[in-house]
């Protein structure tokens, strides 16, 4: 099964210059706590993966890219060239995290069932949005306001949206 794992601001930013443009502990402790669950398993593009920091510990990266050079040395990152090939996953019961960015959301949005999706209620320049959707597909099956703090500034909520039966 996939599942999306985003941040956005409330005008739908998620990113600028390929980073977050927002800095909220509290949202990467709960992107790490959703992300190394089931599979442990992070789908994303090549440009994501470049904007992380490192390999991320305990989790499989597998990174989609159309850049045949493309290549990681590291046990934990799998470099995968056509979205089809990450198909049969879809059916499988364990959850796969799509994590992004916008391209890769666009491509998965069909075939996923779940949503962990933090709301950042304030807006922000940027220069990546999560895709547009059919909210009437999607049920809020858990929500939780985030503790706004010296280290947490923005009012933040996190949910969990499934896709409607």
């Amino acid at each position: 099964m996939f599942s999306f794992v985003v941040a956005v601001g409330r005008n739908n930013i998620m990113g600028k210059n390929n980073r977050l443009p927002w800095h909220l502990p509290a949202d990467a402790r709960y992107f790490k706590q959703v992300t190394m669950t089931g599979t442990k398993t992070m789908i994303m593009g090549r440009k994501t993966f470049l904007s992380l920091p490192r390999v991320l510990p305990g989790r499989k990266h597998i990174v989609l890219t159309q850049d045949r050079s493309f290549k990681v040395n590291d046990p934990h990152v799998v470099v995968v060239h056509d979205y089809a090939d990450l198909l049969p996953l879809a059916a499988a019961r364990e959850e796969y995290y799509v994590i992004g960015g916008a391209e890769i959301f666009r491509l998965f949005f069909p075939y996923t069932q779940k949503i962990y999706l933090t709301v950042i209620d304030a807006d922000f320049a940027g220069d990546t949005y999560f895709p547009a959707y059919n909210k009437n597909e999607w049920q809020v099956t858990w929500q939780q306001e985030g503790v706004v703090n010296e280290k947490n500034p923005y009012p933040h909520t996190f949910f969990i949206l499934e896709r409607k039966k």
